[in-house]
């Protein structure tokens, strides 16, 4: 089966640092969170808010060491007014027999404010 696991956070800046550093952050939790292993994950969609520019934030998850061949999709999120702004979000798509309710989503940050129902 394939479950999807989401994710999002915030930087404070539009910096290549702070991109690269948020997505990481992120990307751990939700592996760690949900046990997960490269072998498993299909592929990997992050959007990022048309404010943050300064690096792809893609390149933070292919440098984790054995996560190099994981498909990953980078794409803008959409310019809503009045939205999360500075704002990383993911997508992994993983082949698991872990039921919905045992999905760990993760939500950091400003993001928090996205799925107030989810706990972290």
């Amino acid at each position: 089966m394939v479950r999807g696991i989401r994710g999002a956070t915030t930087v404070s800046t539009n910096t290549k640092e702070e991109i690269l550093k948020a997505t990481k952050e992120l990307s751990l939790a939700l592996i760690e969170r949900n046990d997960l292993h490269a072998d498993d994950v299909a592929s990997i969609l992050i959007t990022s808010t048309p404010d943050l520019n300064a690096a792809f934030p893609a390149a933070a998850i292919r440098s984790l060491k054995g996560w190099e061949l994981v498909p990953l999709m980078g794409a803008s999120e959409v310019d809503v007014p009045n939205g999360l702004a500075l704002c990383i979000r993911m997508m992994f798509l993983v082949n698991t027999d872990k039921s919905a309710n045992k999905i760990r989503h993760v939500y950091l940050n400003e993001a928090v404010k996205l799925r107030p129902d989810l706990k972290s």
